[in-house]
């Protein structure tokens, strides 16, 4: 099995340090992990930025600030930034983020901006003329037929491939297992580029399974706190450090 490309998210929208001390909230911080992660076997950057209180952010100068300190500081790091609404921002928001920052790299949700479909063709059309290289955020096959839809309308264009499976958001308890990526591959067998994350402790075992599978990885702390056996990763580099020895341990 070749390496697999491994994208950590420190972060995410709704965590904060109530949640975990070592949770990235602040700029420093924020880049301080980026560099611990890259030393422990990160290849890319899932960026969420916060607001003063340390709220979920889409400003795009907090954005440009966090791209341009990063790059400065791990300049070997991809970064993508990530659309998310979270509850807080609507489809217009989320647009004017995009148009903003004009980032090398975005996830967007396909289920968010399918809350104004009139504004879609915009959202794509945005990232093309940029050059954004669009990650379509999947949380079920509803959102693969949506995708599906959009692609064979020209909504969404011919290079904006790559997709990420997102395992147990929505499971009880946030809870996933391997078995949850079944779905999504039954559904998109032809996907070129996809990734995985997969929420609660058992984000490894699905990382390791999609690895297997030929997926690309996203773990880190906006998903999983824990280790399988309920043991906290001390930081986000620990986990990384640890998908990296599990991923070792497959290896044929």
């Amino acid at each position: 099995m070749c390496r697999p490309h491994v994208m950590v998210a420190p972060n995410g929208a709704r965590r904060g340090k109530a949640d975990h001390p070592a949770l990235p909230v602040t700029l420093p911080e924020i880049v301080a992990t980026a560099r611990a992660c890259h030393a422990a076997g990160a290849d890319a950057l899932h960026l969420h930025v916060r607001d003063s209180a340390g709220g979920h952010s889409l400003d795009a100068g907090r954005y440009r600030e966090a791209l341009a300190e990063l790059g400065a500081q791990v300049p070997a790091l991809p970064v993508q930034i990530t659309t998310e609404a979270a509850g807080v921002f609507g489809v217009p928001a989320q647009l004017a983020c995009l148009e903003a920052v004009r980032p090398a790299r975005a996830s967007v949700s396909v289920r968010e901006i399918a809350r104004d479909p009139d504004l879609a063709p915009r959202v794509y059309a945005a990232c093309a003329e940029a050059g954004t290289e669009v990650q379509h955020i999947l949380y079920d096959t509803a959102d693969i037929a949506q995708l599906r839809d959009w692609q064979a309308r020209g909504i969404v264009r011919p290079a904006q491939q790559a997709v990420i499976f997102v395992l147990g958001r929505y499971a009880p308890g946030q809870v996933s297992s391997p078995a949850d990526l079944d779905p999504f591959l039954a559904a998109m067998p032809d996907a070129a580029d996809w990734t995985v994350c997969a929420f609660g402790p058992g984000e490894h075992a699905c990382l390791a399974a999609a690895a297997r599978r030929g997926g690309k990885l996203r773990a880190g702390f906006e998903n999983s706190l824990a280790a399988p056996d309920g043991t906290v990763h001390p930081d986000n580099a620990a986990s990384v450090a640890a998908l990296r020895t599990l991923l070792e341990s497959q290896d044929p």
